[in-house]
């Protein structure tokens, strides 16, 4: 499990991998000097609803991650999720698609 810290204001927890996907995602975004909106269902232990955060390159943020390996990533999800993040509604969490087989084409 990891945590994604938003601007000293927010700390939410999400898997290791999940959030691995979603720094790399976060990362374009910022890099390219882009805001975005990022949405995510709550847990049932703090009411089952949803939040969502406005992230722009000036804001800080922190990825704490508590296991001690790197999760293998997925390029699929991170074109799915990052597809996602260039909408209007903004980043949120997408299924997992399978990754590409080896030898498979990738575009």
């Amino acid at each position: 499990m990891g945590k994604f810290a938003y601007d000293r204001a927010l700390s939410v927890d999400f898997d290791d991998r999940t959030l691995a996907h979603l720094q790399i995602v976060i990362s374009i975004k910022l890099r390219r000097g882009e805001a975005f909106h990022f949405s995510w269902k709550d847990d049932q232990s703090i009411g089952d609803g949803r939040t969502s955060i406005w992230l722009h390159p000036s804001i800080p943020l922190v990825y704490k991650y508590y296991g001690s390996k790197t999760p293998a990533i997925n390029p699929a999800w991170i074109h799915a999720l990052e597809m996602s993040a260039n909408t209007n509604a903004g980043l949120h969490i997408v299924p997992e698609p399978q990754a590409p087989q080896n030898g498979a084409a990738t575009s």
